[in-house]
Formats: C-alpha cells, structure tokens, sequence
C-alpha cells in the first residue's frame, strides 16, 4: 500500500522565493471526491497521472499514482472532471535535507500560497524554514479537493 506522508503550512513572507530551484505548471481535476477517497487527473508540461487518494485527515493517507498518455489526461479535464479546476504553479524548494512544494494557485483560487513538505515517515523529524507560517494540514478547506469544492475566493 502506498501511503502519503505531508503536512501543509501557509506562508509567513516571500522569501521562500529566492530559494526555488524549478518550477512547473499543474493543472487538475476531480472525477470523484467523497467522504472515503478522491480521484483527480493532473497534467504538466509534458506527463499526466491519475491518482487516487484516501480521504483521510491528517499527516498520512492512502495514495495511488499511475502516469497515463497526456492526451487522454487532457481530454477527461476538459470533459469529464467537475469544475472549477485547479490550476497553480509549484515551486521546488530545497532546504535543509528536505525539499519543499510550494504551490502558488491561480483562477478561482488566485491568493492562495501553500508549502508543502513530504516525509518518509510519520514522525519524521524536520526543520522548519522561517519562511513557514501556520501548519494546516488539518484543516480541510486547503485540501485541493476541497479548493474545487469552495475556492478560495468564495471564502470570503
């Protein structure tokens, strides 16, 4: 069983910046999200995956990754995926002896900056980059199936 190990955390400032390494532009949709598990299509520059996640709170999940032809990818996003999309640009961060995702989204979610860190394990001791701000990774609402639910800009 493959399993997701990741906590989330908004943003304290922008220096997080001026430490990207690389940088891609996702673009995703959601078949099925429910109180059990979500499925989602993402498509980059150049791959696309179906994954499936568990819908469990917290630390560490269910997940189930499986690259399929992009052209397939981008036909079931513009077909069959509810709306609106997630649309944002990650940012690779390394710091320390982890590597951080930063997402920057845009369209409905414009606004919203999350970093996110995965682990190996539960537990796993790491060090937090001043540039971090509070953790939510309990906190549904940040969740990208939930941002396709109730965008950010309807928070209000």
């Amino acid at each position: 069983m493959a399993i997701e190990i990741e906590h989330k955390f908004l943003l304290a400032n922008d220096d997080w910046r001026r430490q990207v390494s690389h940088h891609c532009l996702y673009k995703q949709g959601y078949l099925n999200s429910d109180k059990k598990s979500s499925v989602r299509v993402r498509v980059t520059d150049d791959k696309a995956w179906l994954n499936i996640k568990g819908a469990t709170i917290g630390t560490s999940r269910q997940e189930y990754e499986y690259l399929i032809p992009k052209e397939e990818a981008i036909t079931i996003l513009e077909t069959l995926c509810h709306r609106p999309l997630i649309e944002k640009t990650r940012y690779f961060v390394p710091y320390e002896q982890h590597l951080w995702e930063v997402d920057e989204f845009s369209h409905e979610n414009k606004g919203l900056i999350v970093a996110e860190i995965e682990l190996s394990k539960v537990g796993e001791d790491f060090i937090r980059p001043p540039w971090l701000g509070l953790e939510v990774t309990e906190d549904v609402r940040y969740y990208n199936n939930m941002l396709s639910q109730q965008p950010y800009s309807t928070w209000g």
